[in-house]
């Protein structure tokens, strides 16, 4: 039987993780998606942050159980097996909170999983919880190697749609079957079993004769082609629009994965709490869900804007640039479980697809100040952690 200030505690500590889901859904879920789109204006700030708040929610409910996991249960570890404490809890998710919304009243885009995984490795540290160092190393390269991966592909992709003598009616089609094949073999907890998630792919791919493997490589294959044959014809009908209705898909897609990836980081540390309050996982994903969504439709504008004005000059072929690989990008994030920034993908995504025009538009004390704040970010929300949970215990 729990007592009262227990769960007194417990209804704090998911207050302040809807406070961490809304600063994300008004800061990286929230507007990063479809920046690319606005800037190339194929879709007004205002309709844009309403979709992916409708979106994000979706993809929070579907694909949000691995990363909540992650940072509930893998970045500290504990002698006996458990997590945070609600207090520690409440503690990292109201430091981490904000910090993200001064970033985003600040007109800078805080990277939330640099923030939210300081806060919680360091109220986890004070509890007295050891450092998960292989988990670490798991993250850190992927965090180094997203701006090299994103900015790189976009730029390639960019320089390719830019490239003379190539037909953009032969190109963006083929870039559709891409996107193709990585959504048809994206995992979904509709499509799984009751505890674990599944693909399109594989779903369709075990119900049919022969190899496993090689019928989801012909299923991904004929979602390709559905892919690319339907913007074909869009592109045949008018090219501009053809490219806008593409970019608009992109934009859904990244909104969507944003939703199953930031999810985790706000709801993440109540995970080792739930066997406690007899509260379901796919309760907290909603709950989690509601507070992107809010987020989204409240504070995104004002970050939307920044993203897809100061950062480049966008159109049409750099933003399907910019947009491809951060799908793709968060989507491999989603399925080996770690935490990451959208703002880091999106943002050197649009630098790299900036690049492949000479670097037009590209602002580089923005730059600058913006890897800043996301170094700071993690020392800040880890050292403020720390000490905040030392002090809080004390107290209580």
């Amino acid at each position: 039987m729990l007592d009262t200030a227990t769960i007194l505690t417990f209804l704090v500590a998911g207050l302040a993780s809807l406070f961490m889901a809304w600063s994300i859904g008004a800061g990286s879920s929230g507007s990063t998606p479809f920046a690319p789109a606005v800037g190339a204006n194929a879709i007004s700030v205002m309709r844009a942050g309403f979709i992916v708040g409708i979106l994000g929610f979706t993809g929070a409910v579907l694909q949000g159980q691995g990363v909540a996991d992650a940072v509930g249960k893998e970045l500290v570890l504990f002698p006996d097996g458990g997590g945070l404490t609600a207090v520690a809890a409440t503690v990292g998710l109201l430091v981490a909170g904000i910090l993200v919304a001064i970033g985003i009243f600040a007109g800078y885009p805080i990277a939330t999983a640099f923030t939210v995984t300081g806060a919680v490795v360091g109220v986890g540290l004070a509890m007295g919880g050891e450092p998960a160092i292989d988990k670490y190393q798991v993250i850190v390269s992927m965090w180094v190697l997203v701006p090299f991966v994103g900015g790189g592909v976009a730029y390639a992709t960019a320089r390719l749609l830019r490239a003379e003598g190539i037909s953009e009616r032969l190109v963006v089609p083929l870039l559709a079957a891409l996107v193709g094949v990585i959504l048809a073999n994206v995992e979904f907890a509709l499509l799984g079993p009751p505890d674990g998630s599944d693909s399109f792919a594989h779903t369709v791919a075990v119900e049919l004769p022969f190899s496993t493997t090689l019928n989801v490589v012909a299923v991904s294959l004929v979602v390709a082609a559905v892919a690319a044959l339907l913007l074909s014809w869009d592109m045949n009908r008018d090219e501009a629009a053809g490219q806008r209705h593409f970019l608009l898909v992109l934009g859904g897609l990244v909104a969507f994965s944003a939703g199953g990836s930031q999810v985790g980081l706000a709801v993440g540390p109540l995970a080792p709490l739930l066997s406690d309050f007899s509260v379901p996982a796919i309760g907290l994903l909603i709950g989690g869900g509601l507070g992107l969504l809010a987020g989204s439709w409240t504070g995104a504008p004002r970050m939307i804007k920044a993203l897809s004005q100061d950062y480049s000059s966008l159109g049409p072929r750099r933003s399907i640039a910019a947009l491809i690989p951060s799908f793709a990008i968060a989507q491999t994030a989603i399925f080996v479980g770690v935490p990451i920034s959208f703002n880091e993908i999106i943002v050197s995504a649009i630098i790299g697809s900036g690049y492949a025009a000479g670097g037009a538009g590209v602002s580089r004390k923005k730059m600058v100040n913006t890897v800043l704040a996301w170094a700071g970010s993690l020392v800040l929300a880890f050292v403020v952690s720390y000490v905040g949970f030392l002090a809080v215990d004390a107290l209580v």
